[in-house]
C-alpha cells in the first residue's frame, strides 16, 4: 500500500512544483509591467494586430471576433463607470462633486486601468488560440454582424455619455488640473550668511 501511494505523490510533486514555479514567474513579470502602462498597451495592441491578420489572412472566424468585440464593449464599460453608481446611491446624497463649492473626490473606475488591460489583452490571446480550432469556425454573414455591433457600441456609448454628463464626472486625465507640491522659495535656498 505504502509504495503505490509514494509513487504517484512522488510523480505528482514535481508536475505540481513546476507549476507553481510557472505560476509564479509568470505572476513576477506581471507585477513588474504594472508601472509601464504604455509598453503594456503597446504590446495589446501587437497582440490585436496579430489577431486582426490572423483573421484576415484565414477569412473566418467571425463570430469570435463578434463575441470578443462585445465582451470588450462590456470591460470599455467597466473602465468608464464609477465604482459607485450615483444613480443607485441617491438615498445618501449625490457621491461625485455637481457643484464648485462640493468636496472634491476622486474618479474611481470600477473596473481598474491594470485589469482592463490584462482582461483585454488575454480575450485576445485566447481567441487567437480559437482560431486554430475549426469547430468555432462557424459560417457567418459578417456585415450583419459588424452593422449589429456598431449599433450596440453607439447606443452604449450615448447612454454611457449621457450618465457623464448628468452625474458630471471624466473618468479620463486629459484636461484635468493637476495639483504640484510648493515650490521652494528663491530666499530658503540661498547661503546663510554668518
Amino acid at each position: 500500500m505504502e509504495g503505490v501511494g509514494g509513487e504517484s505523490a512522488s510523480l505528482a510533486s514535481p508536475v505540481a512544483q513546476w507549476g507553481n514555479d510557472a505560476w509564479r514567474m509568470y505572476q513576477y513579470y506581471l507585477d513588474k509591467s504594472t508601472p509601464h502602462a504604455t509598453y503594456r498597451w503597446i504590446g495589446a495592441l501587437a497582440i490585436v494586430a496579430i489577431y486582426c491578420l490572423r483573421v484576415l489572412y484565414i477569412q473566418g472566424f467571425y463570430i469570435i471576433s463578434y463575441g470578443l468585440g462585445i465582451y470588450i464593449l462590456n470591460l470599455l464599460i467597466g473602465f468608464l463607470s464609477p465604482l459607485v453608481d450615483p444613480e443607485l446611491e441617491a438615498s445618501n446624497g449625490p457621491l461625485l462633486p455637481t457643484k464648485d463649492s462640493d468636496e472634491f473626490k476622486p474618479f474611481i473606475r470600477r473596473l481598474p486601468e491594470f485589469k482592463f488591460w490584462y482582461s483585454f489583452t488575454k480575450a485576445f490571446c485566447i481567441a487567437f488560440v480559437m482560431t486554430f480550432f475549426s469547430v468555432f469556425d462557424v459560417p457567418v454573414f459578417w456585415p450583419i454582424l459588424l452593422c449589429y455591433w456598431i449599433v450596440l457600441f453607439v447606443l452604449t456609448m450615448r447612454r454611457q455619455i449621457a450618465h457623464m454628463i448628468k452625474y458630471k464626472y471624466i473618468p479620463v486625465n486629459i484636461g484635468k488640473q493637476k495639483y504640484k507640491g510648493k515650490k521652494p522659495s528663491a530666499s530658503s535656498s540661498g547661503s546663510r550668511a554668518d
